[in-house]
């Protein structure tokens, strides 16, 4: 596996896999991506969905779904793990939820474009204006190709104070949050925050300060740290604690993880 280096908001990763590659996992991220060659195959929404070289994979946040070759010969793909964030704000006033797609392979030409453009170059990071310019080609994409999309003047979220809890959880990461104080900055009480949170983002405010700690840790872990370090670092109470979360997030245990991106 090649991942590019960290960057915050968008995560590029291409590998090859042969068997079973992912056991159940869900991410907090839209996981755009593309099969180079071979058959990319997983369970997702109840169903069993192959994608052939050149077809599209979009995977909506908070899907559980699994990952295997579905063939002998095993598949090579390519994917991006986009913030639901950065398309919400590429969105603006556009449609009221966040963009989703009933089928999660399909060919479109523009979705395709936008995914070979992130890939021309994985040994650096993206310049900020390739990054947005990737990001609104992808909110497009994704938005002409949600069938159900609101196309709404108004909206029931406040986005200010989404925001607002969205950039107190990414501040503090290696400590405990409490309701209250996501309350208070926002308010909104506990429950309608977790309601608009999750139709502006794709996910629970908790769940998305859990991916986020596991995004250091990744990060951190490729730098070379040990995992009892990483854990504590990004906040987790000890090592357990980390790994379950973790290969819950990603598929995969933390030392598999190291493993891989130590062979680059």
């Amino acid at each position: 596996m090649v991942a590019a280096p960290w960057q915050t908001g968008i995560q590029r990763i291409e590998a090859y896999f042969s068997g079973e590659a992912y056991a159940p996992h869900r991410h907090d991220t839209y996981s755009i991506g593309y099969t180079i060659k071979g058959v990319q195959s997983f369970d997702y929404r109840g169903v069993r969905a192959d994608s052939l070289a050149g077809q599209v994979i979009v995977l909506h946040p908070d899907e559980i779904h699994t990952g295997e070759a579905g063939s002998e010969s095993g598949f090579h793909y390519r994917m991006l793990y986009v913030e639901p964030s950065l398309l919400r704000s590429a969105l603006g006033t556009r449609t009221s939820a966040l963009p989703f797609l009933r089928e999660a392979v399909l060919t479109d030409r523009r979705l395709m474009l936008a995914l070979h453009a992130a890939f021309t170059d994985m040994d650096t990071t993206l310049e900020t204006v390739a990054m947005d310019e990737l990001v609104v080609l992808l909110a497009d994409g994704l938005l002409a190709n949600d069938k159900s999309a609101q196309r709404a003047n108004s909206t029931l979220i406040d986005f200010g104070a989404v925001k607002r809890a969205k950039d107190f959880l990414d501040s503090n990461l290696d400590q405990v949050v409490h309701s209250n104080q996501l309350e208070k900055i926002t308010d909104l009480d506990r429950y309608a925050l977790s309601r608009q949170f999750r139709k502006a983002f794709g996910t629970s405010p908790y769940r998305y300060l859990t991916m986020r700690r596991l995004d250091q840790v990744r990060g951190d872990i490729a730098a070379g740290a040990s995992l009892a370090d990483a854990a504590l670092r990004a906040g987790f109470s000890d090592q357990p604690h980390m790994t379950r979360q973790f290969k819950s997030g990603f598929g995969m245990s933390p030392g598999y993880w190291q493993r891989l991106v130590q062979r680059v």
